[in-house]
């Protein structure tokens, strides 16, 4: 178990988070996954819009937000 969580997470080699939920690979974010992973952490992945949180030692998906672009774009 990394970091004592539940969920198997692995970092590749672009600095890329990803872990393993509900037989899926998913993605968890690059800057926003937190170091280390915490209960009760919450974080938004700006490529995405999923939003996770960290509930009884797993990583679970509890939302989803358009991702925003920025006004300099």
């Amino acid at each position: 178990m990394a970091f004592n969580l539940k969920t198997k997470v692995w970092q590749t080699g672009a600095l890329d988070w990803w872990g393993m939920i509900g037989g899926d690979d998913v993605y968890l974010g690059s800057r926003e996954f937190p170091l280390p992973p915490d209960e009760g952490d919450r974080w938004h992945v700006l490529k995405t819009g999923d939003i996770f949180q960290i509930v009884d030692g797993e990583i679970c998906k509890i939302g989803h937000e358009e991702p925003k672009v920025p006004e300099w774009l």
